[in-house]
C-alpha cells in the first residue's frame, strides 16, 4: 500500500470537518484512491475482519442496498486488515450462501496505517477487532458525520441510508434535520440570530424552533 505523506499522525482524532486523509491501497476492484471518489458522497466503513457472523450480516445488507446508495450519488468503500485474497474467499463464500455479490471495493489494511490516519485505531493497537468505524465524506472530500459500533453490534443500514438522506436535505434546503426524522418530512429552519425576532415571535420558541416551510 502506499500512504501519501499527507497521511496525519497515528490516531489524530478525525472530528466532522476535517478533510479525510487521502490514500492508496490495493482493494478487491483493483487499486483505490481516495481522492478519486470526490465530486459525490462516499461512506468508508471499517470492519474487525472477514469471516466473522457480525461482519457477514453487513455485508450481506449492504450489498443488498448498493442500488439504494448508488441512486443517492454515494459510493461504498470497505476496509479491514485482512488481505486481499482473504476479501476475495469471503466475498465468494458470500456470494453462494447468500445469493449476493458484493461489488463495492474492500480495501486492505494489513499494517494498520489507514486506520490509524482515520483515528480509528490507536498507535498501540495491534489489531482492528474493537472497530466498526463509518466515515460519511461529501463530495469536497469533508468528513460530515461518523459512526463508531463495538465489534459485537452491527451497523443499520436504513439509519446509514437515513443519515446520507438528512446529511445531503441539509446541504439541497439550508434547513436542519429535527430528531427522527426521514425523507419527505418537514425540516427545521436555523435559529435567528437578530433580537428584534426574538421579541416578535409568536411564542417562547417561535424564534428558534419552527419549521423551514417546506419538505425534503
Amino acid at each position: 500500500m502506499n500512504a501519501p505523506s499527507s497521511l496525519p499522525p497515528p490516531c489524530a482524532g478525525l472530528r466532522i470537518g476535517d478533510m479525510a486523509p487521502d490514500f492508496e491501497a490495493r482493494s478487491t476492484i483493483g487499486p483505490v484512491r481516495l481522492s478519486s471518489f470526490r465530486k459525490r458522497w462516499l461512506v468508508l466503513f471499517s470492519h474487525p475482519a472477514d469471516f466473522t457472523p457480525v461482519c457477514t450480516t453487513e455485508f450481506v445488507a449492504l450489498a443488498r442496498e448498493a442500488a439504494a446508495f448508488e441512486a443517492r450519488d454515494c459510493a461504498l468503500m470497505a476496509l479491514s486488515v485482512d488481505s486481499l485474497f482473504s476479501h476475495f474467499a469471503w466475498l465468494r463464500m458470500i456470494r453462494d450462501r447468500f445469493g449476493v455479490e458484493v461489488r463495492f471495493p474492500i480495501v486492505e489494511d494489513p499494517t494498520l496505517v489507514i486506520g490509524r490516519a482515520f483515528g480509528m485505531v490507536s498507535a498501540l493497537d495491534n489489531d482492528s477487532a474493537t472497530v466498526r468505524t463509518t466515515f460519511f465524506i461529501d463530495p469536497a472530500g469533508v468528513i460530515r458525520a461518523m459512526t463508531c459500533y463495538p465489534a459485537n453490534l452491527g451497523r443499520s443500514v436504513p439509519e446509514m441510508l437515513r443519515i446520507l438522506d438528512g446529511l445531503q436535505a441539509i446541504d439541497a434546503r439550508g434547513a436542519l434535520a429535527p430528531a427522527n426524522w426521514q425523507p419527505g418530512e418537514p425540516m427545521l429552519a436555523a435559529p435567528s440570530h437578530n433580537l428584534d425576532d426574538v421579541y416578535a415571535a409568536k411564542d417562547v420558541t417561535g424564534w428558534f424552533l419552527r419549521d423551514n416551510g417546506g419538505k425534503a
